[in-house]
This record gives structure tokens, sequence and C-alpha cells, in this order.
């Protein structure tokens, strides 16, 4: 490289150029801002950054321009010293700005503004800082957890190992960081690895894996990928589950004890019925079993009230298989379908006479149960005038067939069961109140089955194996899961009788020894949609008349789908056509 004053030329092949040409040049080939001024702060040469990023072009001020360096200028003229990192900020961009004098033969000329752009600098700075802050703290949060903690990079290579995963397995990080799974499995310094797992699915994997010191860990290794889905990070996380497991065992032999246990007393209460299946698993119906056995001791009347289909003939049936009368025979009477004028006959017998029209003598339900019981079902039918024959026999134990005017005294315990509300029927005086009393000496009240839900799948389970050696059809037949959930929500309307229709139904129609959801009957799969809607309108926090108009509509389209037209949605639900298409418009279902 030539230099003289006159011209530059940096090999013999370029072009000549003035001293002022190459000044410029060079002063711009600069990346930081420079500015050279006299000593009033006069700007006589900027190079392109400063132009471009301070705004500084020959005759600035730096003090109009620039004030804030002002006194840092005049500072530096006065002691001839340099003052360096000072920092500036213009156009969001900082800049470390460095100040010195001019100087020619001991003569201050001006001063020389050197400006570095230290903007993507803080940025990146601040991105380490930040960084390291985010290390140290998940450095923290890992190894102060009583998990333990493996962590590999794509490769399965150990980057990371925390004190709670030395301690659970004995091992010692410093002589695992660095080495690949694989090299640890083959050398056996591991049995297994769920790491190489991970590295051959790309997803998540668990295992359990037995320690050399007697500990079981369940490890879990979850893949991390980049922005490009390349897998860069597996994170194991080791929890010791050998307590776990323990308790585990425990529970299951306790669980098989219980369940031998209550095998045992299931044996004992369907021998206790004979052929009739009382399943007791809720605590209500456990609690009623209790008192038909302690009741069935004494020779009290016993009034059962449950809804139909509870069950009250077979509550009746094991309190008579646990009495003193077991050797004599239960009759049973029901009230509800005996034509009202052979009421009285049924119960107390006729004498063959004229009037009574017998053609011989009969002996009433009472005689043939002399010693036994007479369980009266469906009580509530009973007609008032033999509601009061039935009294007077509950006083004095004495009955008279119809045309005799002899009396019989008998002995006969009486059990009586209905479905309907008798204190409201004592109010409307359509059941005589001295009666109830008498017939309520021990009263049985049965739930429902939608309130002994603990009992739906055992009963399931019970008749669908009775129908299935009854009909002759190869078993077992058992309910998927989603099956099983929607007939244990199902709300049995009729009860166990219901229940055990739709068993023999269900395994009368299976194709194989599956029962799915769409094998259940509409009645069943329709409550559970009614009750999934109900919890996700609930679940929404929706208002009353929301949920009421979500109902409807769910309503109108359930009906449109099945009738088709609507004018036969329209007879169905009883409502207008107008109102039915005024309602689908509303609705947007049209």
């Amino acid at each position: 490289m030539i230099i003289t004053e006159k011209s530059v030329s940096l090999n013999e092949d370029s072009k000549q150029l003035s001293w002022k040409q190459f000044s410029k040049a060079f002063l711009n080939a600069s990346s930081n801002g420079i500015v050279v001024t006299d000593c009033s702060f006069k700007t006589a040469i900027s190079n392109k950054k400063a132009q471009e990023h301070l705004d500084i072009f020959t005759g600035t001020l730096i003090q109009t321009t620039l004030p804030e360096l002002t006194d840092h200028s005049t500072a530096v003229l006065k002691n001839t010293i340099t003052m360096r990192d000072i920092q500036l900020i213009r156009h969001n961009k900082k800049f470390m700005t460095r100040i010195s004098p001019i100087i020619w033969k001991k003569s201050t000329l001006g001063l020389l503004y050197l400006f570095e752009d230290i903007t993507m600098l803080e940025k990146v700075s601040r991105k380490m800082r930040s960084y390291q802050e985010m290390s140290i703290e998940l450095d923290t949060i890992i190894n102060s957890s009583h998990d333990g903690f493996w962590i590999c990079d794509g490769q399965g290579k150990v980057i990371k190992i925390n004190p709670a995963s030395e301690q659970l397995t004995g091992i010692r990080a410093e002589k695992f960081i660095g080495k690949f799974m694989q090299e640890l499995v083959d050398k056996g310094l591991i049995d297994r690895s769920v790491t190489l797992k991970v590295l051959k699915s790309q997803k998540k994997e668990t295992i359990i894996q037995h320690t050399k010191y007697g500990k079981n860990l369940l490890l879990t290794a979850t893949p991390i990928f980049d922005k490009e889905g390349q897998l860069f990070r597996v994170v194991v996380n080791e929890r010791d589950i050998t307590e776990i497991e323990a308790l585990k065992k425990e529970i299951e032999e306790k669980q098989a004890i219980k369940d031998e246990l209550e095998e045992d007393l299931l044996e004992m209460q369907l021998e206790a019925v004979k052929s009739k299946k009382i399943i007791a698993k809720s605590h209500n119906f456990k609690t009623i079993l209790k008192k038909a056995a302690k009741i069935s001791r004494v020779d009290s009347s016993v009034l059962i009230l449950g809804e139909s289909g509870t069950g009250k003939g077979v509550i009746a049936e094991m309190i008579h298989y646990h009495s003193k009368r077991r050797a004599k025979p239960m009759i049973r009477l029901n009230c509800g379908t005996i034509p009202e004028p052979l009421v009285e006959s049924e119960l107390f017998g006729c004498k063959k006479v004229a009037f009574t029209g017998a053609d011989k003598n009969k002996a009433g339900r009472f005689e043939v149960a002399d010693k036994g019981i007479l369980f009266l079902d469906e009580i509530a039918e009973l007609p008032l005038s033999s509601q009061v024959k039935l009294l007077r026999f509950l006083e004095d134990g004495y009955l008279s067939r119809i045309g005799d005017t002899a009396s019989k005294k008998v002995n006969v315990r009486i059990i009586a069961a209905t479905n309907q509300n008798l204190e409201k029927m004592v109010t409307d005086k359509t059941f005589r109140q001295d009666l109830y009393y008498r017939l309520k000496v021990i009263p049985i009240h049965l739930p429902p089955l939608r309130n002994r839900k603990e009992c739906i799948l055992p009963l399931i389970s019970h008749y669908m194996k009775f129908f299935c050696q009854k009909h002759k059809i190869k078993g077992p037949i058992k309910l998927t899961a989603n099956a099983g959930d929607a007939m244990e929500k199902y709300a049995y309307p009729g009860n166990v009788r219901e229940l055990i229709n739709i068993c023999e139904r269900l395994v009368v129609m299976s194709e194989n020894n599956r029962i799915h959801h769409h094998n259940l009957p509409h009645s069943v799969m329709d409550s559970a949609k009614n009750d999934t809607l109900f919890t996700d309108l609930h679940d929404k926090n929706l208002s009353f008349h929301e949920m009421m108009a979500a109902f409807e509509k769910q309503i109108l389209k359930d009906t449109i789908n099945e009738h088709l037209t609507q004018s036969k949605a329209a007879k169905v639900l009883g409502l207008n056509q107008s109102t039915i298409a005024r309602k689908l418009q509303k609705h947007k279902l049209l």
C-alpha cells in the first residue's frame, strides 16, 4: 500500500484516489460512528454511521444535537483526557461513546468522538443473563425434587442426573454423565433403558425398573422436540413405587378376603330365600336385610313400602323363610288383581248357601295361611268394606266366611306391601287410618334401585349368568365399560323388575359375548345422553333459561329425527304444527 499526501494507491492496478477520497472511504468503512469537531464542538468530519444514526453532519453543533455530551466534551478539552464508556441512546439504539482530544504539537485542535453501537450486544447480554437465571432456577428445581431425573440429548447421551436419582439407584452421576445409554446397557450397568425406547418410538414411554437395592422404580421418559420437530432431549422421571406396590398388594389381599366374605354372605342370602336372589352391595339395602332378618323372629305385622319392582315380595319371602312359621306356607294375594265383589270371598272364604252363589264351601286365604303368613300385596287397592273386616281380624284373630254365622280363630301373621302413599290415602279418606297403623307395626321402606347404585352391576352380572343358563346360551356374556357405565347410571323406573327384563333381552339378543353401548335399549341410551346433556350444561354454568332452551332444542332435534315430519312431531309433543315450526326456526333446526 502506497500513501502520499496527494494520492493513495492500494496496489499498482487500482485507480488513484485523492487523500480526501481515501479518508472518506476509510471513515465510512468503520462500523462505528466517527465525528471530529473543533474546540467549539462544531463538526468538521462525520462518517456515514454518525450521519445515519446520530444526525451529525458537517457544521452540526454537538451541544445542539447531542446536548448530553456537552459537559463531557468540555471536560475532555479542559483536562486533555479521554473519556470512555459514556452511554447514549438515540433512535432506539444504544451507543457506547468515547471522546478523545486531538492534539498537534501540544495544542488541542479539537475532539474525536467514537460511537459504538451496542444495541444487539445489550440484547444478547440480557438474554444470556436470562438464560443463566433460568438455568440456575431449573437446576435448583431438578436438584431439589424427591423424584429422580435423568436428562439425555437426542442421541441418548446422559447430560444430567439429579441427587434424588443417585439415592434411588445408587449410581454416581459423574460416572454416567457423558456416556450413551446404549453403552450403559451393553456394559450391564443398567438392565434396560426407557430412554432407548423413546429414541425408537419418538413418544412418551413408561417402564418399571427393579434396582439391585430392592426398590421398584416407575420410569417415565418424555421426548422434547425442537422447532424443526427433531428430538433433542429426553427427560426421564424416576419415582419410587416400592411402598405403593406393597400397599397395593396388601389392599388386593384384603379385598380378596372381603370379596370372599361378601360371597359367603351372598350365598347365605341366596340360600335364605331359596331361588330368590337378593344382592346387597349398598349400605342402605344391607341395613334393610339385617332388619328383615331380625323381625323374622317375631309375629308382628309388617308393612313393606316401595316403588313397583323394588322387591317387596322377595323381602316378604325372606322374612317367612327365617321365621318360626317357615314350615307352613306363605300365602300371597295381590289385592289389585281381584275384582272388588270377590275380594272378601278370596280373603275370608264363603259357605255353600243360596245367596252367595257358591256351589261348595270355599276356604279363604286366611284359613289356608293358618299358622303361616299371609302376604297382602298392593294392600292400597283393598276396598274400604274389606278393610273393615281385615281390621277386625287383626284385632281379635277371628273370621267368618261369607254366608256363615259361625266365626273361626286362625293364627296368621300379616305382611302387607304397597307402592302407594298410604299416609296421603288416609288423608284423602281412601284408606282407613286405624288399619294403616295396625299394619304399620314394623315398616320397611325399600329404596328404588337408583338409590342403591352399588347393587346394579352385581345384579346385572348375576342375571346375565342366570339367563345364559336358562336359555342354554354359552357364556359368560359381559358388558363393555361404556355399556356398564350407561346401565349403572340409568334410573330404572321399573326398578329390579325392569333390570331383570333388560338382562334377559340382552342375553337373548346378543350376537357374541360382549354387550356394547349401542346394543342397549333406547331408554337406557337416551337416559345416558340426557344425563350427559345435563352435566354438560351444568358444567357451563348456564342460567335456568339457557338450560331450558338447550333442553328444548335437544327434545325438538330428537323428536324430528325420529318422526321426520313436523306434524308427527307436533302430535307426539302435544303441540300444534305452527308452534313446532316456530320453535324449529328459533333454534335453527330447519
